[in-house]
């Protein structure tokens, strides 16, 4: 009979899953109707420059001179900025979710996430995650974006884990699939209570 090897660490996404995502097409959206910005030009520039942002090779500065700032505007790049930052939104149940699998079951919590440097590092202060999050692989700090695998392959290396012994929380599904070809167990999170449901099929029952 094979052992079972129990599952000692989670993965976990940011966007999607602990908090809202940090700059997708609503939050553009709203930039868009707020700043008076031309719709079609405003998404054709960031499609074309916004995956050099998240893995790293750019600076937020950079992403805004290609996307918003490559004409003289009304507004400041402060104001765009602050604008950018308070799109974050926590999901608290989410939150208190891994504390809780931290808290109860000693498991390492490593998050990986595609996120541009200046947005992951005020989203992790902010929200307080570098308080229980043992090890932080985002692609701007890494430089490899999902679905590459080689973002999975470096966290594990960073955790010290095989990949039986974790679960990985993301809400998209391409993501977890690419993850479980590398032996990872995935989750596909749609929201709090059917995670927590899920949760207890790998052994985990919040108490």
């Amino acid at each position: 009979m094979k052992k079972k090897i129990p599952v000692n660490t989670i993965f976990t996404d940011i966007g999607g899953v602990l908090l809202t995502n940090g700059w997708d097409r609503g939050s553009r959206r709203r930039a868009i109707d707020l700043f008076k910005l031309d719709e079609e030009e405003t998404e054709e520039r960031h499609h074309l420059t916004f995956d050099t942002y998240e893995v790293g090779k750019i600076t937020l500065d950079e992403y805004l001179d290609r996307v918003v700032f490559y004409k003289k505007r009304s507004f400041s790049r402060k104001a765009f900025k602050d604008f950018m930052y308070s799109q974050s939104k926590p999901f608290p149940e989410m939150l208190q979710l891994v504390q809780q699998l931290k808290q109860q079951y000693g498991v390492k919590i490593a998050v990986v996430s595609n996120e541009g440097r200046e947005l992951a590092e005020y989203r992790i202060r902010k929200f307080g995650m570098n308080n229980f999050v043992d090890f932080f692989i985002v692609s701007s700090f890494v430089h490899f974006r999902k679905p590459d695998a080689d973002i999975f392959k470096i966290a594990l290396d960073t955790a010290q884990v095989a990949p039986q012994q974790v679960l990985y929380l993301e809400d998209r599904s391409m993501f977890v699939q690419v993850a479980e070809t590398l032996g990872i167990k995935g989750l596909r999170h749609i929201d709090h209570k059917t995670t927590v449901e899920k949760l207890a099929k790998f052994g985990f029952t919040i108490k």
